[in-house]
């Protein structure tokens, strides 16, 4: 676009541009500052030339007007006013060159090189943030379902939603679940044709998605059934009553949007606040809410559906215990008992039979989580002491020592049952390899021996035997066919065979990088 009011300048420039860029350029001009202003934003121009001295609205005030419409336009100023004034306010504009008149040919087309490769750097670029958002929109609903799905079923280490929580940039302690659950309409406290709806709701799923997003920063799972998972951070640990008002009316705005976009009706169970380990229950809580009432937005905090606490009770050092126990982590789960114990002491002490029954209570339920797991035999009499000796102890540091007794060996058995399981697969395994070593076995067949996916046995493998399943396999083909070499007067196809070479040439390729020489090599030289 060239903006200028004298007729000569304009016809000189068009001259010029259409010589060295011929079809290249589409050029428009206007001679005053307001014509130059409706131009650029019926043309769109990606570099203009202006002049600064232009009837009425002057090239300075014009390029702002431009530049609210059209950020990426470039610049360049042409002027006889060699003003500090203008210059500098060209420069706070992100004018590319000020050029004085009488123009030069040369400078005139350098910068207008250099304005066109500025244009297309800056197309390319949008053209690639185009690129990447729209793998982005395609990635990041698989990265979150992922989440949601972990959360739900517990098939998850901590190093893993951790992970999740840095790829989607979740920095929050605390969250909640949200259960989004529809049908063609409601009867009662449930929603009616949910396998149609559910069906029928694929194909508004991302319309439904973006929804949610409108009124939750959250992480949204896949429709299951007739539901769809929806986890919320929060930077609170506890809600309180207007807050939880505010999140209700959110909910409802949302179902009734929703039920704008979907012909379908919709109901929002929302629960409880708790750390990443406690969204399962909290999404349970959540479908539990729905269940007991009729109302199309619910909060689990408003039926007490979850078990409450004194306020003082420390209930983070109850779930740090337990999920130390199932980890077989002794040290922290100790850390847990001392604190949970030192709390009692100080704020219960009064009633030292209650305090018993507590330290009872927990050793019970630790004991219980392990046998759970499998690998241990339950005894009926394998308590018959407990009663008493907790009733014995006389003094808070007998009972204190008696409590981590019991934990520690909870921890113990924990990771006793997972490495006797993970040792007894292991000697199946290698019993497995032993007996077929001679055969075309693979890691998937003796994965499928033990009953276990292949990649968890190619990594307990290696943990247990300090190898991986080809490197053992085949070290142990290469024993078998030493001991043949030297007791034997079989060929070498034969003894290749025999330990599970059908190529001779193979086998021969396999010994030398093991042992150093040929099948041949080694005979002659251990046998004199």
């Amino acid at each position: 676009m060239l903006a200028d009011d004298e007729g000569i300048v304009i016809e000189s420039c068009k001259f010029l541009i259409e010589k060295e860029f011929g079809d290249s350029c589409i050029i428009e001009y206007a001679k005053t500052g307001r014509s130059v202003i409706e131009l650029a934003e019926k043309f769109r121009p990606d570099i203009a030339i202006m002049d600064i001295q232009m009837p009425g609205i002057n090239g300075i005030e014009a390029m702002k007007e431009i530049r609210k419409t059209n950020e990426n336009i470039i610049f360049i100023v042409m002027s006889a006013y060699d003003k500090f004034g203008y210059a500098k306010e060209a420069i706070r504009l992100g004018v590319l060159e000020y050029i004085m008149k009488p123009m030069k040919k040369d400078k005139l087309l350098q910068v207008l090189k250099l304005a066109m490769q500025r244009v297309d750097e800056g197309r390319l670029r949008r053209s690639n943030d185009l690129m990447i958002k729209e793998k982005l929109e395609t990635v990041v609903p698989i990265i979150e379902n992922g989440l949601v799905f972990n959360i739900l079923f517990q098939e998850h280490f901590m190093e893993d939603i951790d992970n999740y929580r840095g790829l989607l940039g979740i920095e929050q302690k605390y969250y909640y679940m949200i259960a989004v659950v529809y049908g063609d309409d409601q009867e009662g406290n449930h929603m009616t044709n949910a396998v149609g709806s559910s069906v029928r709701m694929q194909q508004y799923y991302q319309d439904v998605r973006n929804g949610i997003k409108e009124y939750f920063d959250c992480v949204i799972g896949s429709i299951m059934s007739n539901k769809i998972a929806v986890l919320v951070p929060c930077d609170k640990q506890k809600l309180d009553f207007n807050e939880r008002v505010e999140l209700i009316d959110r909910a409802r705005n949302l179902t009734r949007y929703l039920k704008k976009i979907v012909d379908a009706s919709f109901r929002v169970g929302i629960g409880g606040v708790g750390e990443m380990r406690d969204m399962s229950k909290s999404y349970s809580d959540a479908l539990n809410a729905l269940v007991q009432t009729t109302s199309s937005v619910v909060h689990a905090d408003d039926l007490s559906l979850s078990c409450n606490y004194d306020e003082d009770y420390p209930i983070e050092s109850e779930k740090t215990l337990f999920d130390s126990v199932l980890a077989g982590d002794i040290n922290r789960a100790v850390a847990s008992i001392n604190s949970f114990f030192d709390w009692m002491i100080e704020s219960r002490s009064e009633s030292f039979d209650n305090i018993k029954l507590k330290v009872l209570e927990f050793v019970l339920w630790a004991e219980h989580l392990v046998y759970e797991r499998g690998g241990l035999t339950y005894r009926f009499n394998a308590r018959k002491d407990y009663l008493t000796t907790v009733n014995a102890c006389t003094d808070y540091s007998r009972l204190r020592n008696w409590f981590i007794d019991r934990i520690t060996q909870c921890c113990s058995n924990a990771r006793m049952t997972q490495s006797k399981k993970e040792v007894g697969m292991i000697e199946n395994a290698l019993e497995y390899i032993r007996e077929n070593y001679n055969k075309d076995i693979s890691l998937v067949d003796v994965a499928r021996k033990v009953d276990i996916s292949p990649y968890y046995f190619s990594k307990v493998f290696k943990d247990e035997t300090g190898h991986n399943f080809i490197e053992h396999l085949t070290n142990l083909r290469i024993e078998k066919a030493k001991e043949l070499l030297l007791l034997s007067e079989l060929s070498m196809k034969e003894i290749g065979v025999m330990v599970g070479y059908a190529d001779p040439n193979y086998f021969s390729r396999s010994f030398k990088k093991h042992v150093g020489v040929t099948p041949t090599e080694y005979k002659e030289s251990n046998i004199k």
